[in-house]
């Protein structure tokens, strides 16, 4: 399976896994590497950059495939040098890095003459095509449908990445919605030259988190997610429960930031991946929960992906379409 995305990053599969906070660990990382897509590291789940020099050394025990390490650059409750961070990943021999959050213009310059492929992530056509402006590699572009921060416009995949695809000359990557093979050959036919996927990775054995947590998300369906932070123009999608039923009252009644910060605080996730109990945490997960039934192995997502998706342009041969 040949694209740009694959031919620039050295993969057998045009399938990423996306970096969540406190679950793209070594483990996660260089399982969806070895299984022959490509895992990025979330740089800042690490309180500083020898914790991340850590991480990576940790993850290059495990895998010789390419990975990645993701810097996002949104406001965060400590204080951060993203540069250190770039320098710490850099200096451990890494060599694909993915920005998102706000331009890497400034980091441009560092990334190049160390020879690293840039990969930058996004939810608005005119921040890719910025990023395109600046010398990035390639792109992805979120769809609302993603877990996360999928961007304050709320516009579905299915209009955002063909758009995307006619307004950069860079490679695509599309994300939010995909889960299976249906997402990935669609996502495709859209334009895109590959899929980024973090809430069915996060449904899978090798991530970080309580089994709990994984039976839980098993069992929602697709409108079982909200979107939360919009007042603060940082909309965030995450499982409906108490606690962010909560946080919406809140914010539909005019909360003030420094009310929201103790309820938004992305430590009541990480606690609620440790412990298993998930009622009173903000756990970000997109729509395509109400695809996922199963904890399967990273090997299995992909290799099932790969196996359907021949079904599916079987199938579409039989149409007419395809072939």
């Amino acid at each position: 399976m040949k694209t740009r995305v694959t031919n620039l990053l050295g993969i057998k599969y045009p399938i990423i896994a996306g970096p969540m906070a406190y679950i793209s660990g070594p483990e996660l990382v260089s399982a969806v590497s070895n299984a022959g897509g490509l895992g990025i590291m979330a740089s800042l789940t690490y309180p500083d950059p020898n914790a991340l020099r850590e991480a990576i050394r940790q993850t290059q025990k495990l895998t010789k495939k390419p990975f990645a390490v993701n810097i996002t650059m949104l406001p965060i409750s400590r204080p951060v040098k993203y540069e250190d961070y770039f320098q710490a990943a850099l200096g451990e021999g890494v060599r694909i890095i993915e920005t998102s959050g706000r331009s890497p213009e400034p980091y441009m310059q560092m990334l190049k003459n160390a020879g690293a492929i840039t990969m930058h992530r996004a939810t608005r056509t005119k921040d890719i095509q910025t990023a395109e402006r600046v010398g990035v590699d390639m792109v992805t572009i979120l769809g609302t449908e993603a877990a996360g921060h999928p961007g304050q416009e709320e516009v579905g995949s299915m209009v955002r990445i063909p758009v995307a695809v006619n307004s950069v000359k860079i490679p695509v990557i599309a994300a939010g919605g995909i889960a299976d093979a249906r997402g990935f050959v669609a996502a495709l036919a859209l334009g895109a030259e590959g899929v980024l996927m973090g809430s069915r990775f996060m449904v899978s054995k090798e991530a970080n988190i309580h089994d709990n947590v994984k039976k839980w998300l098993c069992n929602l369906t697709e409108a079982d997610t909200i979107l939360i932070q919009k007042s603060i123009k940082n909309a965030s999608r995450v499982v409906r429960n108490p606690h962010t039923e909560k946080v919406l009252e809140m914010e539909n009644r005019g909360a003030t930031l420094e009310e929201l910060l103790p309820m938004i605080s992305g430590t009541r996730g990480r606690a609620a991946y440790s412990t298993g109990e998930f009622n009173e945490a903000n756990i970000s997960v997109g729509q395509c929960v109400g695809l996922i039934r199963d904890i399967p192995t990273v090997k299995q997502i992909i290799d099932g992906i790969i196996k359907e998706s021949k079904a599916i342009m079987a199938r579409l041969q039989t149409l007419g379409v395809a072939g």
